[in-house]
């Protein structure tokens, strides 16, 4: 194809720019879903970090406003029941079999990033987002540019005119300083509900049954966004608003009505938001599924029944698809040093993530339940808090319990109770997960294999074989542990490493397993 001449270059209608892609942060991001959390079933903070979900919602969110991205924070740390995942894999289905339309949707949803800054807390928060009320003084303020006028005639005619002059600018210039921060504060928020109101104005002239509320809307939207926008004549004579903001306190007035054009229009504002960023958060997963090269609808099963067949993690490069079947226990997991055992984890409790959340899996096939996730992994010291690594492990273990005696749930938990010595540890991850697996579903990994056997009534063993080069999740429990045998890949040196097997061999005739599990009776 030839090359177009650059005169015609010219004459051509220059390409719309790309969206601005502010950054925004973890608390921000949300805040819709701290608005109506229930903390007994969404996901806490340390499972939401011990899972490194923060990194796969931001491919997630890619090409998504704000509006969409809190929506979908909100969908992940909550979850959806039955009737909304059923609507959600519809009207995915719907995006995935026309792409077209997703193109199209995606183009009409472009003004909502334009916003650069979030508005669910001013529109969902609670009282300490409230907007003020006006001011008594505030009817009064077209007294002071009057007041300048007259004081600029005094300038001319007297001769101590300027005192006047001077004493009808200093509240002007008081208010300005006040109020500064504020206003600057609130025109972004004003910006962001225009970028809103415009969204809402495209998907409209998009149409089609999905897009009903927003033709319904239209005309509302249309009126609310011409008493949120600046006058016509301010936006088109340079200098002009600026001038009369320092002389009229035109800004100051602006302020308070549109503050209270908000309040008037908050229920229509969080009606249209969540249409909106319904319909971002939907974009944005539809052309993240047109993406991958392995993914399913999940399938809900009984709290108990997790299969997933060739799962695999998103965010691995290369992944090696897992199998994992539990059909009424839990899973005791063990595998040699670097084996994959927290891989293993992580991608389980992704993927019972997304399936709750949205539906789907990043699976051949699943049938996963739509129970709260709880993960305990990557427990530390704190130094800041004086916390040793094994109060940071029982603080966690006592959360674990308080959360499964309110809601059943799922608990992922890796290496527990590292930070004490290696028979109390044994003794303390025995009670604990013992109580643990009364209620919910307990999947936890361990060097300790003795707890295999003593939570044999409770959890399945599994366990990481490598030997065939790529790991495969099999029945039973480890019985060649790799970890004196990393010392020589490392460099200690024979006498280090004949050592150490000597040490081993020494505790196993002292340490052998015990003949059976003990009695451990938990109400």
């Amino acid at each position: 194809m030839p090359a177009i001449p650059a005169f015609l270059q010219r004459l051509l209608p220059a390409a719309e720019p790309e969206p601005p892609s502010p950054f925004f942060t973890l608390e921000e991001i949300g805040r819709l879903h701290r608005a109506g959390a229930d903390a007994d079933t969404a996901l806490d903070d340390q499972t939401w970090h011990d899972l490194l979900l923060e990194s796969w919602e931001e491919r997630l969110a890619q090409g998504s406003s704000i509006f969409g991205r809190q929506m979908l924070h909100r969908r992940l740390r909550a979850g959806l029941d039955d009737q909304d995942c059923a609507g959600l894999t519809g009207r995915l289905r719907g995006l995935l079999d026309d792409p077209a339309r997703l193109d199209a949707l995606t183009k009409a949803l472009r003004p909502l990033r334009h916003a650069e800054t979030e508005v669910a807390g001013l529109l969902f928060g609670g009282p300490e987002y409230a907007l003020p009320a006006a001011p008594a003084w505030t009817r009064f303020l077209w007294v002071l540019p009057l007041l300048l006028l007259l004081s600029l005639g005094l300038l001319v005619t007297q001769p101590l005119g300027w005192m006047a002059t001077i004493a009808a600018l200093a509240p002007l210039m008081a208010l300005q300083i006040r109020y500064s921060r504020r206003i600057e504060a609130w025109n972004n928020t004003l910006d962001s509900l225009q970028a809103l109101l415009a969204g809402s104005h495209a998907l409209a002239a998009l149409g089609g049954p999905l897009l009903e509320p927003f033709v319904a809307a239209r005309t509302e939207a249309v009126r609310l966004h011409a008493r949120l926008s600046r006058p016509l004549v301010m936006r088109m004579i340079p200098g002009a608003e600026a001038y009369l903001n320092w002389f009229a306190a035109h800004n100051i007035g602006r302020y308070w009505k549109t503050t209270r054009a908000v309040g008037d229009a908050r229920a229509f504002l969080r009606a249209c938001y969540l249409r909106s960023a319904d319909l971002d958060a939907d974009a944005a997963l539809a052309r993240h599924l047109r993406t991958q090269p392995l993914w399913c609808w999940a399938e809900r099963t009984p709290p108990r029944i997790l299969e997933l067949r060739g799962g695999v993690h998103p965010l691995m490069a290369q992944p090696t698809p897992l199998t994992v079947s539990l059909g009424g226990q839990g899973a005791f997991i063990s595998g040699q040093n670097a084996s994959g055992k927290s891989t293993l984890l992580r991608m389980v409790g992704l993927n019972l993530v997304a399936a709750r959340a949205f539906g789907f899996c990043y699976a051949e096939a699943a049938r996963l339940p739509a129970l709260p996730v709880r993960a305990s992994m990557q427990n530390e010291d704190s130094l800041l808090g004086g916390e040793s690594l094994y109060m940071s492990e029982l603080r966690r273990a006592r959360e674990l319990l308080d959360a499964s005696r309110r809601t059943p749930g799922i608990c992922l938990i890796d290496e527990v109770f590292r930070g004490t010595n290696h028979l109390e540890s044994v003794s303390a991850a025995a009670a604990v997960l013992e109580t643990l697996c009364t209620r919910d579903l307990v999947l936890v990994s361990s060097h300790n294999l003795v707890l295999a056997r003593i939570l044999a009534g409770k959890l399945d063993a599994f366990r990481i074989d490598t030997t065939g080069g790529a790991p495969v999740l099999k029945p039973g429990v480890l019985r060649d542990p790799n970890g004196i045998a990393l010392l020589a890949t490392q460099g200690f040196g024979a006498q280090i490493e004949d050592r150490a097997a000597e040490v081993a061999r020494w505790l196993s005739s002292h340490l052998a397993e015990p003949p059976e599990r003990p009695d451990l009776n938990v109400a």
